[in-house]
């Protein structure tokens, strides 16, 4: 394999704007063959059907870090092989009022504003959508506005995608602007895999933007303590330092995340760059990415590894997302073993059984 060095380790410093980071993407099956040892007529398989993006930074961490981190980048034969699952198992298309807009619970809206990502994720829920033409638009995100103007039981609208923070500077202020408009909208999120994937692109510029639209929330996307580097760290710094509060949502990943020691790991070291956890979510039923999916029980095992082992702040909920549009559910290892009017006897994080008295005296 021919060695080219200028996206080796430290090379994506090179470039002197999140721009020309991007610019420099891999998205054909022959150029990620000069870099990685991948079979050119499966990823051109793939890629037909799902798309691919791997910016310079994100792959000087796989060529560095290994395997856990390509196999959330790298096409894979079972993308296009998988027939579980559906397209859209939680029915986002179902509850959309208009294109793009998401009203499943009673005072939120799911806003996707952009079709793009720094990163083709291969687990992601909305590989339907995810870098494919024309599927966010002008006209789509003002019937969007319009929606959420008109419909005064919205409180709290997530700006998600794609990817919003891959949007300029002025067009996400003027999203927000748009929305802080609205007087019924308290509370915005950004959902963005930008401070792992492209850290670069968290400007101080881009900071200064977001904070004028408080209260505001970022929720951001790491699944695994590798892609906790020096830049995702800055990046974090930048939004924190902003006033802007972090949370994660982590995607427990067959191979990638599913053990004790890397959870535990990931959620700790997501403290100290000021990240709080937020959800662990079990992989979508989304089809093309069944191989990513551990059991239920699986998941249980790994939360049930975080409950008095690190800091209560370290523990996010686990969380499911019902098919058919049945929303996000928490799961809880089961800690109560029995219940009766006098007592109920409770295990602890140790596996040692304790009485807890139920009446009052």
């Amino acid at each position: 394999m021919e060695k080219l060095p200028d996206l080796e380790e430290n090379s994506h410093k090179k470039f002197s704007d999140w721009h020309d980071i991007l610019s420099e993407s891999i998205n054909t099956a022959e150029v990620l063959a000069k870099y990685l040892p991948v079979d050119i007529s499966t990823i051109r398989k793939v890629t037909e059907c799902y798309p691919m993006r791997i910016n310079p930074y994100y792959l000087s961490l796989m060529i560095n870090k290994g395997d856990h981190l390509r196999k959330q980048a790298v096409p894979d034969l079972k993308e296009i092989e998988d027939i579980s699952g559906s397209d859209d198992p939680s029915c986002e298309e179902r509850q959309s009022p208009v294109p793009n807009l998401t009203h499943r619970y009673p005072d939120r809206a799911l806003f996707m504003v952009s079709n793009q990502c720094a990163l083709y994720c291969r687990f992601c829920m909305r590989k339907r959508k995810v870098g494919r033409p024309f599927t966010v638009t002008d006209s789509t995100i003002n019937a969007g506005m319009e929606w959420i103007r008109k419909n005064n039981t919205i409180h709290e609208v997530i700006l998600s995608g794609g990817d919003p923070l891959l949007l300029e500077d002025d067009e996400i202020d003027r999203i927000l602007g748009r929305l802080r408009s609205i007087k019924h909208v308290e509370i915005i999120r950004i959902h963005s895999r930008i401070p792992c994937t492209l850290p670069q692109r968290i400007t101080k510029n881009l900071a200064d933007t977001i904070r004028q639209h408080h209260p505001l929330f970022v929720n951001t996307h790491f699944n695994h303590p590798d892609e906790i580097t020096k830049e995702a760290a800055a990046a974090c710094a930048i939004l924190s330092d902003a006033g802007i509060p972090l949370g994660c949502q982590t995607v427990l990943l067959k191979g990638v995340n599913d053990t004790p020691h890397v959870m535990q790991t990931l959620m700790k070291k997501l403290l100290t760059i000021r990240i709080r956890p937020y959800y662990i979510h079990h992989p979508d039923l989304v089809r093309g990415t069944s191989h990513f999916r551990t059991t239920i029980k699986e998941g249980l095992g790994i939360i049930r590894s975080l409950h008095g082992y690190v800091s209560g702040l370290c523990v996010p909920q686990y969380m499911i997302d019902l098919p058919g549009g049945g929303g996000k559910v928490p799961l809880l290892p089961e800690y109560i073993q029995s219940v009766s009017d006098e007592k109920l006897q409770i295990e602890n994080f140790r596996g040692e059984i304790y009485n807890y008295p139920e009446t009052i005296v």
